[in-house]
């Protein structure tokens, strides 16, 4: 399996949601970073499961224990290797799984492709429970930006029929962004928050799920990271987040909204501030111009679809007896991944753009 990312800052996650751990081996980054460990793992909490009435009650604690990469806290030159023990799994729920593949999981696929060598408990290497390791890397590379002035974070836009406004795509400051992400549930609005809670409960008292919209954003990026064509920031970007299981979608500033604009609208004004610096006065482009950033917000935002393990009988098939059956999911599962995701969007978006950085100053 290919679960390997990045040119100059690499990452490779590896485990399955119910093996003994998962974790991720981090290497090419710069040396002589203090990582404070307490910090990374205060943003790993952050998509923990079992920590409200919205998520799955299966709890795990996710503590990380770094067994290498790291001498007197900081960077060493050697790769960061991260591990994450499973600790609460429940393997029975799966048994008729490798059979009855789930609608809307990789189940099928997986078989067919591995040849039902595949670890199918809990979606093995396929599961959400992957993103545990990925925002650990995350953890560690926002540390590294935010020294370089660079700050990202992330909020909830929508879910399902429930909307949150946008961020300002132009003036946003760092304490704006800060203040929403401290957060508990990530929303510029707090009533939209609300709103949005009702809707996931209404959707587990059905026994089923909703997607929704994370929008996340690039604070202080210079002009000048990303490269043309295949490691654009595009390119780079949405490659990382389409990683994270139930990303369906991703857009860059106006996004998709482009197609209904003229040239006239679509095109950001350039001007020059008293300090001299290039600036845009709109920013539909989102902070990259041919895959490189402009010294704008990067702003982007990436679609989830529903938790596909719902408890609503859903047709499938038996691949062992090649008839049509139904399947009702047993477990613990998310009715909305969104709230948990946030944190997942926010450390591909880091590890993406130091990757570039680091690219950049080579």
């Amino acid at each position: 399996m290919s679960s390997n990312f990045g040119d100059k800052v690499k990452i490779s996650i590896f485990g399955q949601s119910h093996s003994d751990a998962i974790g991720v081996v981090i290497d090419g980054l710069p040396v002589g970073e203090e990582i404070d460990l307490e910090e990374a793992q205060r943003f790993l909490d952050r998509r923990a499961p079992g920590k409200n009435a919205y998520s799955t009650p299966r709890k795990e604690g996710d503590r990380v224990r770094v067994v290498s990469g790291l001498f007197n806290g900081k960077t060493c030159g050697a790769p960061i290797c991260a591990m994450i023990e499973n600790t609460n799994t429940r393997s029975k729920d799966y048994e008729q799984l490798k059979n009855m593949p789930r609608p809307g999981h990789a189940d099928f696929t997986a078989e067919i492709k591995y040849g039902g060598f595949q670890d199918y408990r809990g979606g093995g290497h396929f599961s959400g429970r992957l993103t545990a390791p990925l925002c650990f890397a995350g953890a560690v590379c926002l540390q590294i930006l935010k020294r370089r002035g660079i700050c990202v974070g992330a909020h909830i836009l929508s879910i399902h029929e429930g909307k949150d406004e946008s961020f300002d795509a132009v003036g946003l400051t760092k304490e704006e962004l800060a203040e929403v992400i401290a957060k508990e549930f990530p929303v510029i609005k707090d009533k939209a928050a609300e709103e949005m809670k009702d809707i996931i409960q209404k959707a587990r008292e059905q026994g089923d799920s909703v997607g929704g919209i994370i929008e996340s954003i690039a604070l202080g990026l210079p002009v000048g990271i990303g490269e043309p064509m295949f490691d654009g920031l595009e390119s780079k970007l949405s490659s990382i987040l389409f990683a994270i299981p139930a990303v369906k979608g991703v857009e860059f500033g106006e996004g998709f909204g482009v197609a209904e604009l003229f040239g006239s609208e679509n095109n950001d004004s350039f001007y020059i501030e008293e300090t001299g610096e290039v600036k845009t006065k709109t920013n539909h482009h989102g902070g990259s111009l041919g895959g490189i950033s402009s010294g704008m917000p990067l702003v982007i935002r990436a679609a989830f679809k529903p938790t596909p393990s719902i408890s609503k009988e859903q047709a499938t098939v038996s691949l062992k007896d090649g008839g049509n059956t139904v399947l009702s999911v047993t477990g613990r599962h998310d009715p909305c991944i969104v709230p948990r995701a946030v944190p997942c969007v926010e450390a591909a978006m880091a590890i993406a753009i130091l990757d570039l950085y680091e690219i950049k100053g080579k």
